[in-house]
């Protein structure tokens, strides 16, 4: 019995201390469940919408999406402007904690230069971490393949499927179209689109002047992605909105020939427009440039190649070259002359190739002068001295006044804002600038196109249309024409009879022996031109540089005369006018006229009018 009692309480003991341990371990296990369910329920309950909102960020990605840029098309729909498929390789900065050591991956990967990984570093230091970064395009579709295979060990990398405006006619178009560029900080204005990786705006011509309506709107696309960040399916697609398709005036195949015309010279320019519409068929610059070069940021060297260019290639010298008219103002100051009453159909002049007034003498460009002739005679001839005589009598705000009743000295209100005003002289500018009165002598030589006169191309050829259309105020145009009543332009209020007998003078020019551009008539009947030569002179060769020997042709090249010729065909009913400006080219007789001749004829055998648009007139 004692054995069996000291058995009982050793088994007493025995259960007191798993009793006692077991109530301490399930203490312990329900404080933890206790703390594990307040976590849970602190994490689902109270902190629940801000964990999810994280949750949707981590699994859905929203990419703003760049609309597709409108193109830009000539007055047949050949494409000027285009987009082509572009693919580029991109980095999300905030999504790595190394970027140089993931740019040193990709570089293993694909062919990637550390100019430009120092770049994307550099990039990455001025932007959100959250704004995507292009590290490289134009990446072909093995590189793609490369790129997407090695994703699990590229983070923060992606591909993406993008476009490229490209510049089909290149050089021809270059200075008419523009092109696009990167959007500099001054260019900023808060749009996200601006942000987007490759986006691209307008820096020059058409593609500036649009811009706003050749960009389109941006959409947006959810995607869900995996734990790498490959994209597994798109969940929302806000679609984005193409640009607008801009339609020119330009007749891109003119427009072509026309430069290439042009580049059989060192540096010139052109522009051919209807006389009654105003619609511009070809505006050219030569030299030009490839715009393509801007599309993907051009090279530190390409652009001082460049700027270094004695010829410009980058300024627009169609609209914005500005040059002496010479000898192509001369019927401007014959008009002036005419409506003012100072002279008359029949009104002479003797030549002996020179003008005295004062003590000074005015030379004439034929030092043996041309005898007596009328206005006729002497715009055929380019008679310098007629003018001269009529200029004292006229006075320089008449001339000025009509010079911008023509189109010149002022700014056109063109589509392009690379336009400039050119200037037309007056006693008030003169005073206003110098703080000198106005000479007699400088109405004199400003009679010719000379002195402080500067036009544009664009502007004689408006100056030309005017004269030629019937004195109506023609504007030129690219896209939108300018509103008309009922069709019509807006009268000169230039008395008819004298618009004729200026007409009759530009077709002496060309068409009879004694006219100065005879060697350069169109041949073809029916569609024969009527002009004006000019030269413009740059430097003045004195009489001493004479008696040495010294010519224009034996000038540098950039003192050498410019040359230049304005025209319009056909004779009968005109329809076309052009201006010709060959940047120190000598004479416009010799040089500029033979290039309005062909421009002129290649107008006509196209007709660009013909499609109904601008035959208004």
């Amino acid at each position: 019995s004692r054995i069996i009692l000291a058995a009982m309480d050793k088994g007493d003991d025995r259960a007191k201390t798993f009793t006692r341990r077991a109530f301490i371990i399930g203490a312990a296990q329900g404080l933890f469940l206790s703390v594990l369910g307040g976590r849970l329920a602190w994490l689902q309950v109270v902190q629940g919408g801000h964990y999810k909102i994280l949750s949707e960020n981590n699994r859905i990605n929203v990419k703003m999406i760049a609309p597709s840029r409108g193109q830009i098309v000539d007055r047949f729909g050949v494409p000027l402007a285009v987009n082509n498929q572009n693919f580029r390789v991109l980095i999300v900065p905030e999504q790595i904690d190394d970027i140089s050591k993931v740019l040193q991956k990709l570089s293993a990967v694909i062919d990637l230069d550390e100019k430009s990984i120092q770049k994307v570093l550099s990039q990455a230091k001025k932007s959100a971490g959250f704004v995507p970064l292009e590290v490289r395009d134009d990446l072909s579709w093995e590189d793609v393949a490369k790129i997407e295979v090695n994703l699990v060990d590229l983070p923060g990398i992606s591909t993406e499927a993008g476009e490229i405006r490209n510049y089909p006619f290149k050089e021809a178009t270059a200075h008419i179209v523009g092109y696009v560029g990167a959007v500099n900080k001054a260019e900023l204005t808060g749009d996200p689109v601006f942000t987007l990786p490759g986006f691209r705006i307008g820096k020059t011509g058409i593609e500036k002047a649009y811009d706003t309506r050749l960009r389109g709107t941006s959409g947006t696309s959810e995607m869900e992605v995996n734990v790498i960040g490959r994209e597994v399916r798109e969940l929302k697609n806000n679609e984005e909105k193409q640009g607008e398709r801009i339609s020119l005036s330009i007749d891109a195949e003119l427009q072509r020939y026309t430069q290439q015309r042009l580049s059989e010279t060192r540096s010139s320019s052109a522009v051919i427009m209807d006389a009654h519409s105003g619609a511009l068929y070809a505006s050219c610059s030569h030299p030009g440039f490839d715009p393509n070069l801007f599309t993907r940021g051009i090279s530190a060297e390409n652009w001082e190649e460049l700027l270094a260019e004695s010829t410009h290639p980058l300024t627009n010298k169609a609209i914005a070259g500005q040059y002496p008219p010479g000898s192509t103002f001369k019927m401007v100051t014959a008009l002036a002359a005419l409506e003012a009453g100072v002279i008359h159909a029949g009104t002479r002049v003797f030549c002996p190739g020179h003008y005295e007034y004062g003590k000074d003498r005015f030379h004439c460009w034929k030092r043996t002068g041309h005898g007596s002739v009328d206005l006729v005679g002497a715009l055929m001839q380019s008679c310098d001295t007629f003018f001269y005589k009529l200029s004292t009598d006229l006075g320089i705000e008449k001339i000025a006044e009509m010079a911008h009743r023509l189109g010149l000295g002022q700014k056109i209100d063109f589509e392009l804002s690379e336009e400039r005003p050119g200037l037309i002289p007056d006693k008030k500018w003169k005073l206003a600038r110098f703080g000198e009165s106005w000479q007699p002598g400088e109405t004199i030589v400003a009679s010719i196109g000379q002195g402080y006169l500067l036009s544009t191309p664009l502007q004689l050829a408006v100056m030309t249309g005017r004269l030629i259309n019937g004195g109506q105020r023609v504007k030129p145009w690219l896209v939108t024409p300018p509103s008309q009543s009922e069709g019509k332009q807006e009268s000169l209020n230039i008395d008819p009879a004298h618009l004729k007998l200026i007409k009759r003078g530009m077709d002496g020019v060309v068409n009879r022996r004694e006219g100065t551009a005879y060697a350069a008539r169109i041949t073809e009947q029916g569609m024969e031109m009527g002009g004006k030569t000019g030269t413009a002179q740059v430097k003045r060769i004195t009489r001493e540089e004479r008696r040495r020997g010294i010519k224009n042709e034996t000038l540098p090249w950039h003192f050498q005369h410019h040359a230049l010729f304005v025209g319009y065909a056909p004779i009968e009913n005109p329809r076309y006018v052009c201006s010709v400006v060959v940047e120190h080219g000598g004479g416009g007789s010799a040089v500029a006229a033979p290039i309005a001749r062909d421009l002129l004829l290649r107008t006509q055998i196209r007709n660009p009018a013909s499609d109904g648009e601008e035959n208004n007139g």
